[in-house]
């Protein structure tokens, strides 16, 4: 695994020991952020379910300004905390030990909004739209925030769901990615968003 572009471009990340953390791979991180930028111009990004932290690193690198990262198992943060390092972020990260919904309450406290969020549960979690409405609840996501969903192949989540235009699907394997817009009520005019296949 490495950071694939940017400005931590061909560093080295240590993936988490043991079948339990299945880190994206490069071509499936490739994929994600050809249809997601591939760079950005400042804002937050949340890495919920971080594992080896690829994704929000990724982010920072392509132009992110912060990202938090959050993971509720010990050996994954530690290696989170390593390859922060490695990409050199300093103050760009913020790594916290929680699981998803207390971390998610915790983070609407302090009153913070993300324009990225990455959501790489377990495969055997697919309750990813239930924690997306969680965001939008906790006021957690900014206009026209992007929702990137890494789930088993097998799954498919709605392409409705309230608060939320379905933006893109792709299968690679036994991986698949579904990629969301947060739409607010207040602000939706009926356009549809501008999206390439």
């Amino acid at each position: 695994m490495r950071v694939i572009a940017g400005e931590a471009k061909g560093r080295t990340l240590k993936a988490v020991p043991g079948m339990n953390t299945r880190p994206t791979t490069d071509k499936v991180k490739e994929a994600i952020f050809s249809m997601i930028g591939p760079y950005f111009d400042g804002g937050m990004a949340l890495d919920l379910f971080a594992g080896t932290g690829g994704l929000g690193i990724e982010a920072w690198s392509r132009g992110v300004e912060r990202t938090v990262f959050i993971d509720r198992e010990k050996i994954s943060i530690d290696i989170i905390r390593h390859n922060v390092q490695t990409a050199n972020m300093g103050s760009a990260a913020e790594i916290y030990r929680n699981d998803a919904e207390r971390a998610l309450k915790a983070l609407a406290k302090r009153g913070q909004k993300f324009r990225l969020v990455f959501l790489d549960p377990p495969y055997k979690m697919i309750t990813m739209d239930s924690l997306m409405t969680q965001l939008v609840e906790n006021e957690l996501l900014e206009q026209d925030a992007v929702i990137v969903v890494e789930h088993d192949a097998s799954h498919r989540y709605p392409e409705q769901l309230e608060h939320f235009e379905q933006l893109k699907h792709a299968k690679y394997g036994d991986t698949a990615v579904t990629i969301y817009q947060y739409i607010s009520l207040e602000s939706h005019d009926g356009n549809e968003a501008d999206v390439h296949e």
